[in-house]
């Protein structure tokens, strides 16, 4: 109970110093017009039902995916492998994917069934760092309340790469972070 405890305190600070940052910050994604207005970022309440510790189940054969942004560029990934987890009772699996090979960070995009409607429609992201979020047992920590939304989902200044169709999941997750509301 007092890890839960942790973590539940550790995830709202981090959402408390994100949106400071999207508030002062000279590189917020909210534009420099909305700032003053801008009170916060909606999130689910944190729930360890969505947290995850997983084995990756790398793939052999690293192929190249090619995604589109939404710019209309084509931004090259390597499938590098695979999570699978239960979703209320519902087998999920979700690619992982890395620009380079040498970086040690896994990108995760997903969209849901509360894509479009209690969240951002193009989809979330969660980065996952080799250093900081595997347990000592080598697993890694997929915690969807970690969840983000691109910075194009903010301002139209920014371009954010399309979710892969394989990673479009048929259940709602609902944990992180809400559609951004003006």
């Amino acid at each position: 109970m007092e890890k839960i405890t942790e973590w539940k305190e550790w995830l709202e600070r981090e959402r408390a110093r994100k949106d400071k940052s999207f508030t002062v910050h000279w590189q917020s994604p909210i534009p420099a017009g909305e700032r003053a207005k801008f009170r916060g970022l909606e999130y689910y309440p944190p729930d360890a039902d969505y947290r995850f510790e997983l084995e990756l189940h790398e793939h052999n054969d690293k192929k190249l995916l090619q995604i589109e942004d939404t710019g209309g560029n084509i931004r090259n990934f390597l499938r590098w492998g695979e999570f699978r987890f239960k979703v209320d009772d519902e087998e999920c699996t979700l690619q992982a994917y890395k620009s380079d090979p040498r970086e040690e960070r896994l990108f995760i995009p997903f969209k849901d069934a509360t894509s479009g409607k209690e969240t951002y429609g193009a989809g979330r992201y969660i980065d996952l760092d080799y250093e900081r979020d595997r347990t000592p047992e080598g697993k890694w920590i997929l915690d969807f309340n970690k969840a983000y939304n691109p910075w194009c989902a903010y301002s139209k200044n920014y371009v954010c790469p399309f979710v892969p169709p394989e990673n479009w999941l048929k259940v709602a997750i609902r944990a992180g972070e809400k559609k951004f509301k003006r």
